[in-house]
């Protein structure tokens, strides 16, 4: 229990706030290792199972923005505004999952 509560915080904790080229790159694969955290809670029971699965549509979610913060056509303002709403939801995923883990304990 404590790994996966350790790795939901450590993982929050790295969420980059600001745009950045560096940052994308960033979000991109946080966003990977909370792909394998949410499979990883899964795999344990069939409570989890059930559970977890709206959590992986915030991927999707998550996913989309950062790609249009990442876009040529996006102004850089629209590049900040994505990769904000982006990095909000991100946390409020991570947030979330904490939450319903602990629970489910």
């Amino acid at each position: 229990m404590m790994d996966i509560l350790q790795a939901l915080n450590t993982l929050y904790d790295k969420i980059p706030r600001r745009y950045s080229v560096d940052n994308i790159k960033e979000i991109q694969t946080v966003v990977l290792q909370y792909e394998q955290i949410l499979m990883a809670i899964e795999a344990i029971n069939s409570q989890y199972e059930k559970g977890i699965t709206n959590y992986f549509n915030d991927i999707e979610v998550i996913t989309n923005l950062v790609k249009q913060a990442n876009s040529n056509k996006a102004s850089k303002k629209a590049k900040d505004d994505f990769f904000n709403e982006a990095s909000t939801a991100f946390k409020n995923s991570v947030e979330a999952v904490t939450i319903y883990y602990k629970e489910g304990q």
